[in-house]
């Protein structure tokens, strides 16, 4: 199989085709999979391609998340903060929660955290038991737009995520089994 390589690896990864792009005829990561056989690595073939397809969904999926959270001034990871807030009994977690339940490094938690606060949507104050804590707390206009962008990503992006009812079950439990067995839950 003769591929033009460039097509296989443009110099850019964007999520969503640029404007007057010419779509594509077949599916470079396919592609790419024939030349990884066809240059003897067939053993790893299939996890390239099913590796690379899932960093494309990713760049594709998040792509339609932050162009539907953009309007309403707030990133995927200010959603998350926010809607792990909402979604607690008191709408306050120590940051030390927030960053294990959102399975991401202290300090992400710690940007995300500064820019709401900034921004009007959470406050920040010390544990009443352990001066070393920080509690953050959902303020009235971060529980308002929690709601507003749950509302925009049900709508824009989560009851249209383009795969039948079947398949989206099939793909979380595959992708539930790659977590687990990297040690995610």
């Amino acid at each position: 199989m003769d591929v033009n390589v460039s097509l296989l690896y443009p110099d850019s990864m964007t999520a969503e085709p640029r404007a007057g792009a010419t779509r594509l005829t077949f599916d470079p990561i396919d592609a790419a999979r024939a030349q990884w056989v066809e240059n003897g690595w067939a053993g790893a073939a299939d996890g390239m391609a099913a590796i690379t397809s899932l960093m494309r969904a990713h760049q594709i999926v998040l792509a339609r998340v932050e162009a539907t959270l953009r309007p309403l001034g707030v990133t995927f990871a200010r959603y998350e903060v926010l809607m792990l807030l909402w979604f607690s009994s008191r709408g306050s977690l120590p940051m030390k929660v927030i960053a294990a339940r959102l399975q991401v490094h202290p300090t992400s938690v710690t940007n995300a955290v500064d820019r709401l606060e900034d921004a009007g949507l959470v406050t920040r104050s010390t544990h009443p038991d352990d001066r070393r804590a920080v509690i953050v707390a959902l303020t009235r206009s971060g529980r308002e737009l929690a709601e507003r962008a749950t509302a925009a990503l049900n709508a824009d992006v989560f009851e249209r995520p383009d795969l039948p009812d079947d398949d989206l079950r099939d793909l979380f439990d595959v992708l539930s089994r790659l977590r687990r067995s990297a040690g995610d839950f």
